[in-house]
């Protein structure tokens, strides 16, 4: 048995294939991502709307940057792309040669096929810019979580690759960043992080997933209560969100939890 992006192999080939089936585990937060199907997230009531207001200039810019982001999709033929994907199988599996990039071996990290771009399709380029700035930026946090190297985990784990596209999905709405501006104070108070540091979005990425993993572990939760961790997730990122006199998205509680050991 193959441990490696998901603690039982066998466990997320069979979560894979359920969502192959186009299973979609949905909720008012969240939702398993299954082929062609895009997520529903809402923004909730954590989140509440408030009074419009206005961004200043240097928000403006940031935003609209981070959305020219979000706006472009994994693309096949695009070399960088296919380059970026090898990337991060190197990143995840130094000791293990990728033979194609369509292969097998992806389901080792969680993907539900033997062609991630197929589930690139729900999360665009943003998404695998997030798992590799992960990869990256926080080696030892993105090893533990795609081994599952820490807690007493489930039989039925989460898969890594597709948990990690719907946080990509979760915070992009719970951010509300399609919009021209965000409609919650959460969003308004995002990107005044996002205006002192551009990486903001991809450092909240990798704290939304280790929160996610240390409160699946705290709920000792199973792939079916996947939502319910999602919604936990979210409401802590809200609430830390909002903690008086923040200034960086690294003063965050949980960006500690990055850096334990």
């Amino acid at each position: 048995m193959d441990d490696r992006g998901g603690g039982s192999f066998v466990a997320v080939r069979r979560i894979s294939q359920s969502l192959e089936r186009g299973n979609v585990y949905d909720s008012s937060s969240s939702a398993w991502l299954g082929r062609g199907l895009s997520c529903v997230c809402v923004q909730g009531r954590d989140g509440a709307s408030r009074p419009s207001f206005d961004l200043t200039p240097a928000q403006e810019e940031c935003l609209q940057r981070l959305q020219n982001r979000m706006e472009v999709a994994y693309d096949t033929s695009i070399p960088q792309h296919q380059e970026a994907l090898k990337g991060l199988w190197k990143l995840s599996f130094p000791e293990e040669e990728l033979h194609a990039i369509v292969s097998e071996q992806w389901k080792e990290m969680g993907w539900q096929g033997k062609d991630p771009s197929t589930d690139f399709r729900g999360g665009g380029f943003i998404s695998l810019e997030n798992l590799l700035y992960f990869a990256k930026r926080f080696p030892k946090s993105f090893q533990d979580l795609l081994r599952k190297q820490v807690g007493d985990r489930s039989v039925w784990e989460y898969p890594f690759a597709v948990a990690g596209i719907n946080i990509t999905f979760m915070l992009i709405q719970m951010l509300g960043l399609e919009a021209v501006k965000p409609p919650s104070i959460v969003g308004e108070t995002f990107l005044r992080f996002l205006s002192v540091n551009e990486s903001a979005f991809d450092i909240l990425y990798c704290i939304a997933f280790k929160l996610m993993d240390h409160q699946w572990l705290s709920m000792r939760a199973s792939y079916m209560e996947f939502n319910t961790v999602m919604k936990s997730t979210r409401r802590q990122l809200e609430r830390e969100i909002m903690v008086e006199d923040i200034t960086y998205i690294e003063d965050m509680p949980s960006y500690s939890l990055l850096l334990s050991q």
